[in-house]
Order: C-alpha cells, then structure tokens, then sequence
C-alpha cells in the first residue's frame, strides 16, 4: 500500500523564535556589517544607525539579550514561539521611545515654567533636533536654573499697565496747537508722525518711525514746555516759593540756589513736582478719552506745542529683534528642546521597565499573529487551541500597569513633591529633637 502524501505537509510554523539573539545581525544567511542596514529589524533606527549622534553599540547587546529573557518567558523550549527576533528588537526599540517619552514628560513638568519664552529648536521624524540653541545639548538631561518665567511675564504685564516698568518703550512726541481747536486725535498724529518720520511740531526725526502702522498707541502723559518768566516765577525753587537764601535769588540760577535741607524733603518736593506741572505751572486742563484729546479752554494767542509720551501696544505674538519678549521661544511641552534619552543615560532601574515593556509588547504581537488563526490551527486528527485572546489581555494589562507604574513614581518625583518632602522630613526631625533632652538636664 502506498504512503498517503499529507496536505499539508507540516503544520508546524516556518517562524519559530531562536534562543537567543545576535549582535552580528544577519538577513538571508548573511551578517549585515553595514549599521544602515539594521533598520530591516529596528523601524525607527535611533540607536542603531551609525551615523545618528545616539548611535549606541550597548543597545544592540541589550536588545540581542531581550531575545533570550522572551524566548525563557514565553516558555519557547517548551513550545515554539510564533515570533522573529526582528519583532523582539522591535519591541525592544519601542520600548526605550516609550521610557523616554515618559521621562521627558516627567522632566517637561519640572522645568516647563522656567523655560518659557526661551529658545526652541528644529527636529527631524525621529524627535532629535536638527537645529537650535539647545541641539545636541540634551538639556532634557539637565538641572537648569530656576526662573520663573511665567510669573515674571505675568508681572511685567501689570507693571506695563501701571506704567512702572515692563518691557514697553516709552516714547515722546509733540503736535502743533491751532487756534480755535480744541480737540486733537492723537492716534492719527502720532501714526503719521510714525509714517512719515517727522515729528508733527519740530520736523525732526521721530525713534518710532515705522513702528506704529496699525498698533494703538496708548498716552501717558501730556504736557508742554511753559514760558520761562511763568517757570521762574511759580516753580518751587524760585520765585514766591524760594525758602532761604533770598538776598542772592536772581544772581543764581534755580538749580544753584544754596540749601541744605534733609533728604525726605527732596523726595516729597520730586513727587509733587510732576504734579505741579499739570496744575500750577499749565495754562491749560484736558481731558483724554480713547486717545483723543479735548484742551482747556479752546486755544488761542499764544500757541505753545504740546508733547505728549506714549507707548505702542503691540501683538501679543511680536518678537522683539533682541527676544527681549521670547514669544517665538518655547511655549509648551511640544517646543522644549528634548530629544530622545541616550540609552547610555538609562539606569538600571530603567534599563529593567524596558524589559518587561518589551516583554508585554512580544506578548501583543505574539497574540496579534495566533489570532489569525481564528484560535485553532489543525493538526491530524485534531485541532489545537491557540491562546491569543489570554496573551492580548495580559499584554494590554501588563503595559497599563508598567506606564501607571512609572507615571506615579515620577509624579511622586516632581521638584515641588521632593520640596514638600524636605518640608514634611525637617518638621518631623524638629519634632524628634524636640524630644531630646537638652545636656543641661541630664545627669
């Protein structure tokens, strides 16, 4: 009797994963010594590729032994396993993207406020910049100096508001007063002021030319230039107001008026001074409302020019040419100048996360294959019950579990949760040597 010939003729899998993997990487029977060609195993490349500045020989060694810890995991000299080594390197590969990611999370949480406005950078598909201030840097492996960007902008922004500082410029111009008009749009004087580079009343050249196009300027103060017999006649070093020193008033100049009077007193007499200027030593009051200015009483006879000093809001997106602003800097977690971690920046403790996430990704992919099989492969005479169903749910539980893990050590990790933990440690060890009796006491 003939020998039956079987259909087919094995129904073992060709793909069965070695013991272990290799360094010396091989397609075809043959090594691959070129590092470009070990993206056939590893999708990204970011550690293999020669040419990339995180190239890493250890790397390779520690995905050629993730073969051997899944091979012993999954029970591969029991059972064949249904995966190349190209999947576990990838897997592998994943693994440490994934560790850095949430690193670099964790990092982004610490330093983000310090780090606003500051310069950012260009970066290629792989996360790594190309470009940048920062670039090859790794400043994500850095403790950098404490700043507190965000509060300081905020600030900057009420003092601009109460005119005491800020990163506004303040500028002065001046307009011709015309007899019988009383109202002034300051808006447009000074944009054509800023058009033309002429300054309104004096002709001469303006430092804001170009700058104001369609910004609002915003006015401060207005004021003008008055007579000198007025100046010297009402100013409070002169005149009715001198105190001491009278016999030699009108051989001296205001400013050289001889007397010795206490500091505060110069202080109080600068405060009101401004003040003065707007009151006693004007011939006229005003009103603003939107920058337009409304004079008291309507001018006439003598027509002395006005000066007015502004500042020009501008976009809350314009940089300024020095980045005095840093609005085009980092902003976000997306524009922090991190790459990828090193490999060789990793420790121990994560060096063995990346294991066993590496391992749970085997576990995904090995049950994405059998279950292809609609859970049952025939064999003769039978079938044979796959368990990719348990493998994808331990996968799924067993990555969850990993990044939850890590996520709540980082957390617990923060600069603010290491502060408070200092915080809390010197109030209980207070408390412990409140307890010890002083040397006095003891016998």
């Amino acid at each position: 009797m003939a020998v039956p010939t079987l259909t087919p003729a094995s129904t073992t899998s060709k793909v069965i994963l070695p013991s272990t993997g290799t360094v010396a990487l091989t397609s075809g029977g043959k090594i691959i010594s070129d590092s470009a060609q070990r993206t056939i195993h590893y999708p990204f490349g970011i550690y293999v590729n020669t040419e990339s500045p995180l190239f890493d020989g250890n790397f390779i060694t520690g995905a050629a032994d993730q073969v051997a810890y899944t091979f012993k995991k999954l029970g591969g000299d029991v059972l064949d396993i249904e995966l190349t080594v190209g999947n576990v390197y990838a897997a592998y590969e994943e693994s440490v993207l994934e560790y850095s990611y949430h690193i670099n999370k964790h990092q982004a949480k610490n330093v983000l406020g310090s780090l606003l406005g500051f310069a950012t950078g260009t970066f290629d598909h792989d996360g790594q910049m190309t470009g940048g201030d920062a670039s090859g840097s790794a400043v994500n492996l850095a403790f950098p100096t404490f700043k507190v960007e965000y509060a300081r902008r905020v600030g900057e922004g009420f003092s601009e508001e109460a005119g005491v500082g800020g990163n506004n410029t303040f500028y002065s111009a001046s307009f011709a007063l015309t007899a019988g008009v009383q109202d002034y749009d300051l808006q447009t004087i000074i944009s054509r002021s800023a058009a033309t580079n002429k300054d309104d009343a004096t002709g001469g050249a303006v430092p804001y030319a170009d700058l104001v196009g369609n910004n609002k300027v915003k006015i401060h103060k207005v004021f003008y230039k008055t007579p000198g017999s007025m100046w010297r006649f009402y100013g409070y070093y002169g005149g009715l107001n001198v105190v001491g020193n009278l016999n030699y008033y009108g051989q001296y100049a205001d400013d050289t008026t001889f007397e010795i009077i206490p500091v505060w007193q110069n202080k109080l007499q600068a405060m009101a001074y401004e003040d003065h200027l707007f009151t006693r030593l004007s011939h006229y009051s005003y009103e603003l409302y939107n920058n337009n200015l409304r004079i008291f009483p309507i001018p006439h006879g003598f027509l002395p020019y006005m000066n007015v000093q502004f500042t020009i809001d501008k976009q809350p997106w314009t940089e300024d040419a020095d980045r005095k602003n840093g609005t085009d800097g980092i902003n976000n977690l997306n524009t922090l100048p991190f790459d990828n971690i090193p490999y060789k920046n990793i420790n121990a403790i994560g060096k063995h996360w990346i294991r066993r996430y590496a391992l749970a990704l085997c576990k995904e992919m090995l049950g994405q294959i059998r279950g292809k099989f609609g859970g049952s492969i025939p064999i003769p005479g039978d079938n044979v019950t796959l368990n990719s169903a348990d493998l994808l749910s331990q996968a799924k539980e067993e990555q969850d579990y990993l990044k939850e893990e890590l996520k709540t050590i980082l957390d617990e990790m923060t600069y603010k949760a290491i502060a408070q933990q200092d915080a809390e440690l010197i109030e209980a060890v207070d408390k412990v040597n409140g307890g010890i009796p002083l040397m006095i006491y003891q016998g």
